[in-house]
């Protein structure tokens, strides 16, 4: 079906997003399963929060940080799936220019906050098993609250330039962005100006952020697994590394599909592009539907917390 003259010929005012450009059938049986991913991780850690903000158990910073996490994973759930979801059922490819930057933004930005937050995360454990008799006096609300400002400013500060720069570029030809969400690479090849710095940017920023936090974590479960290892006495090793296990499952479904992403994206001339596109709506889904699920099975005190708030009920 062709398209109005008028999106390809003025300076664009809106884009269209074009889901699996190659394999347009691919929404119709994907709408069901997403749709239901995306109902799966809002209600998970929307009684996540609920659960963390009315059980008085649970008012510590270890839990604070969970609920940071858990509120990351629903902003960027509720700013990216809608649209894709809007998309699949009502073919609605539309998104207007600032819609499309503000996307971009929280996307970014949100992205590298949870990584920050899983290194304070890696952070808190450390202390809690190497430093135990200092952890109340280091891990205090205070520190909460310091690092939840420290993951936003830094974050947010550093990505924003990538929208920014995208927004300024001159768009005068085609409009079709051949991706479901509106990433910087998808976005500014659209231009008719040169972004190279416009990429070169978003390549050290991101990978000087996600790097730094995961060298961090590395060092600090690097530092957890030595004094695990001198632990003498029978069963307490693994009952110190048991309190590490659902902080450590999170860091591989984060990273695994991350990692995942970047490689297709690579190899993106050897495989389907529409393989890329798949699974970049999946990185924003399977780590916010599974974080709140690990923590509710593995985490003795949450999943009291959960049987109370559903006896309220």
């Amino acid at each position: 079906m062709g398209l109005p003259s008028n999106y390809t010929a003025a300076p664009a005012s809106e884009f269209l997003l074009m889901c699996f450009p190659n394999y347009q059938s691919w929404q119709h049986w994907l709408s069901l399963p997403l749709t239901l991913l995306f109902l799966l991780a809002i209600g998970a850690n929307a009684t996540l929060l609920v659960t963390i903000w009315l059980e008085a158990s649970l008012h510590e910073p270890m839990y604070y940080l969970l609920s940071l996490l858990s509120l990351l994973d629903m902003v960027l759930c509720l700013t990216v799936i809608p649209k894709v979801l809007a998309i699949f059922w009502f073919d609605n490819k539309a998104i207007s220019f600032s819609g499309c930057f503000f996307q971009m933004f929280i996307m970014n930005s949100f992205l590298t906050m949870e990584s920050c937050t899983f290194m304070v995360m890696a952070y808190d454990r450390y202390v809690a098993i190497c430093h135990p008799l200092r952890y109340p006096s280091i891990i205090t609300d205070q520190f909460v609250a310091r690092a939840a400002i420290f993951v936003v400013a830094r974050n947010g500060l550093l990505t924003m330039p990538i929208p920014i720069l995208s927004s300024r570029l001159r768009y005068c030809a085609e409009n079709i962005i051949k991706n479901c969400i509106c990433t910087n690479l998808s976005v500014s090849k659209l231009s008719c100006d040169d972004i190279t710095f416009n990429r070169l940017y978003q390549f050290v920023a991101g990978w000087t952020l996600l790097g730094s936090d995961l060298i961090l974590i590395i060092l600090s479960y690097s530092f957890i697994l030595k004094a695990v290892l001198r632990i003498k006495a029978e069963g307490a090793a693994a009952k110190a590394l048991s309190t590490c296990g659902s902080h450590f499952i999170l860091i591989l479904f984060f990273s695994t599909v991350l990692l995942v992403l970047v490689i297709t994206n690579l190899a993106r001339k050897k495989i389907l592009p529409d393989i890329p596109i798949l699974l970049n709506i999946l990185h924003h889904l399977i780590p916010p539907a599974l974080n709140p699920i690990v923590y509710g099975v593995r985490t003795k005190e949450i999943k009291q917390g959960i049987q109370k708030l559903l006896r309220r009920l």
